[in-house]
């Protein structure tokens, strides 16, 4: 009898974690962890984190992000992009990148402590931030030039460099590596990093490059676009590396594993994240969209320059802990946790997920697919988001019924441990 892909599989709450029941007893990794040792509350979060990126990605593939002022003002839609641009902003682009960086930190620290026991678990864990990184590469020179993956595989191998740190100091180590380093760094890194063309030439070559036919046209765009924003955004290193050190932190302390045992531990963090995240975003906007008033003035002054720099980086990665916390309080609800659960089968494909939402990208918008371009403005960028996500979430329940992982889990997988892993599920009866 083949499984209804409509149905998922049921899980208990034993220990104080969210875990799938009938769960295998511990036994010697030779292998990778299988879906029935995984953990849903981590998969569904990952799913939740998916979504957001999927949206901030596409305004970059649908070229909206390249137009001008003038171009953007001259859309159907122009109304409604201004609200939705301000919207996600607010509520989306930073804060989901934070989100799923967080998620790979504890993803990240979960491996090391089941790999990096013995010689042979290291340099599997090496092996398979390695392939990571490779996988990355591919990825971002041959099709999406704003690619994470590098950078989680390089900052999961410097992570072995941190595994006795405390919970405590990495999560301290975090916080100043993302929000003081840039900081601190800004009068003197720019300097040294070569002279850039503007932001409006830069984007305009995009709009060509990214709206040609020719593969050959779109290819060295990327590659352009690639190098001069690894430039551009060259703290980029120092957010993800602080989101992945909190996020191994999260794992190491066992809080999101046993999230129930835990409960205080994620109010109390939902408080003080919400706290931190909204007065942030209150003085940023004074800052940027007030005229008057002591507070906006002073914000534009040299010191409130500096105090504006570190909010910047600060109120993402606030908002982010922010939504992992409400998330695991609200996936402890059992009413909650009936629907949130169904975004476990999406997260527990991440990479393959993540890989497909670029195909997507460059199939519907980039000029070698349908050429869509940034025509339907923010509007059709959302639009497009929610279906694809839906897409993605019904294939992955479908999948992950017949299957044991997703494919590029599974290549993955594969070439970690060299030799081909067993993908089907056994047959039910």
């Amino acid at each position: 009898m083949t499984p209804n892909p409509t149905r998922l599989p049921r899980y208990s709450t034993a220990g104080g974690s969210l875990t799938r029941s009938g769960a295998e007893p511990t036994r010697a990794l030779t292998s990778p962890a299988t879906g029935v040792r995984r953990l849903e509350l981590l998969d569904a979060l990952r799913g939740f984190a998916l979504f957001g990126v999927l949206m901030a990605n596409l305004r970059s593939f649908s070229l909206f992000e390249f137009l001008t002022p003038a171009d953007r003002s001259g859309l159907p839609t122009a109304a409604w992009d201004r609200a939705i641009e301000m919207a996600m902003e607010l509520l989306v682009d930073a804060r989901s990148i934070t989100l799923f960086s967080l998620l790979f930190g504890v993803g990240f620290a979960m491996q090391m402590r089941r790999s990096t026991d013995t010689a042979d678990g290291t340099r599997r864990y090496v092996r398979r931030m390695l392939i990571l990184l490779a996988i990355g590469l591919v990825h971002a020179w041959l099709f999406w030039w704003g690619d994470i993956l590098r950078y989680y595989a390089v900052f999961g191998l410097v992570l072995l460099a941190f595994t006795r740190l405390s919970p405590r100091m990495l999560a301290a180590l975090g916080v100043f590596v993302a929000v003081a380093m840039p900081v601190l760094l800004q009068p003197v890194l720019p300097g040294l990093l070569p002279t850039q063309i503007s932001p409006a030439q830069s984007a305009a070559g995009a709009l060509t490059a990214f709206g040609s036919d020719q593969w050959s046209t779109m290819l060295d765009g990327n590659l352009t676009r690639d190098m001069r924003m690894r430039i551009a955004v060259w703290w980029l290193p120092l957010f993800v590396f602080g989101r992945l050190l909190i996020g191994a932190a999260i794992g190491r302390a066992g809080v999101l594993q046993e999230s129930i045992a835990h409960r205080r531990f994620w109010v109390r963090l939902l408080a003080a994240s919400l706290a931190v995240s909204v007065v942030a975003t209150v003085l940023l906007l004074l800052r940027d969209h007030g005229t008057t008033g002591m507070a906006a003035g002073w914000l534009r002054s040299d010191v409130g320059n500096v105090v504006t720099r570190l909010l910047r980086h600060l109120a993402p990665l606030a908002q982010g802990l922010f939504y992992m916390a409400a998330f695991v309080l609200l996936f402890q609800r059992a009413a909650w946790r009936h629907w949130l659960r169904k975004l476990a089968p999406t997260g527990r494909m991440a990479l393959t997920n993540y890989l497909a939402q670029t195909l997507f990208g460059l199939g519907l918008f980039y000029g070698i697919g349908l050429g869509a371009g940034p025509r339907f403005g923010l509007v059709g960028v959302v639009a497009c988001s929610v279906v694809i996500f839906g897409l993605q979430a019904a294939f992955s329940c479908w999948w992950l019924t017949r299957f044991r992982f997703g494919p590029a889990e599974w290549l993955w997988r594969s070439l970690v441990y060299g030799k081909p892993q067993s993908m089907r599920l056994p047959a039910t009866t």
